[in-house]
């Protein structure tokens, strides 16, 4: 017997043994699960949501067993955890279970994917993974947020990637004084000798502001999702060198400063 433990040596092995080959029988299991779920084309986060409850629970049996390997009467053990259960439920239980059933109906609904580009709540990143609590996002500056499930399920969601294209706006001023229709027309040229940009729909330039100054000028181009920052960068920088080029500028904001002299 080991001293003070009132456990034998033999128990102790027995224990251990128990929860060396229960860990490293619940990674194979939770490697083959994945790999089953993956084989029958279900949703990589509703995978990866599934395999994190799973693994939890199996870690509590797993945890139970070993203390009954020990001696330790398993019910008492249920009796603390279910005390302790019953006092983080008792503190969180509508949030915690709101949370929950959020994030199954997230993983169910689909109103994403992983490594989606999301908006939701005022904040934007890409969709790295839903928890059994929250949902996880890596913004642009690769800074990671999490969000409750339930405020996420319960907010409107704006999806940039859902869509296989997507259209790019590049609004630039043209003159009062110059040739509107040579501005379109430049504008035009652009965006069609555009590799990028989709010939159906076709682009197109719109007249969208008559402003103090100038007329302002939307260039309207369709791309694929995965093209749209080469794209808007590639026209934003395009139309102000070609509008130059052609002698057509770029008006800028102007104030007529009036100084009145007393005596």
């Amino acid at each position: 017997m080991i001293p003070y433990l009132n456990i034998s040596w033999l128990q102790l092995i027995i224990a251990i043994l128990i929860l060396v080959v229960g860990y490293l029988a619940i990674k194979v299991l939770m490697i083959v699960l994945k790999k089953v779920m993956t084989r029958m084309h279900l949703p990589e986060l509703l995978v990866g949501f599934i395999s994190r409850v799973l693994k939890i629970l199996l870690y509590l049996v797993l945890i139970l067993v070993f203390l009954g390997a020990l001696g330790f009467e398993t019910g008492s053990a249920l009796l603390a955890m279910s005390a302790i259960v019953g006092l983080v439920l008792g503190f969180g239980l509508q949030d915690t279970m709101n949370n929950f059933f959020a994030g199954v109906w997230l993983a169910l609904i689909r109103p994403f994917k992983k490594d989606d580009w999301i908006t939701v709540n005022g904040f934007s990143g890409r969709i790295d993974a839903i928890g059994i609590m929250s949902t996880e996002m890596v913004t642009g500056d690769n800074v990671f947020i999490t969000l409750p499930n339930k405020t996420v399920w319960g907010s409107p969601i704006t999806n940039t990637s859902h869509m296989p294209t997507r259209r790019v706006e590049v609004s630039i001023g043209a003159s009062y004084a110059g040739d509107l229709d040579k501005a379109i027309s430049v504008a035009m040229d652009l965006m069609t000798r555009h590799p990028l940009v989709l010939k159906d729909p076709a682009p197109a330039v719109a007249i969208t502001g008559l402003d103090d100054t100038k007329v302002k000028l939307t260039l309207r181009a369709w791309v694929k999702n995965a093209d749209y920052g080469t794209v808007n960068g590639d026209l934003s920088k395009g139309v102000v060198e070609a509008f130059q080029r052609e002698g057509l500028g770029v008006p800028r904001p102007r104030m007529d400063v009036i100084v009145k002299q007393e005596e």
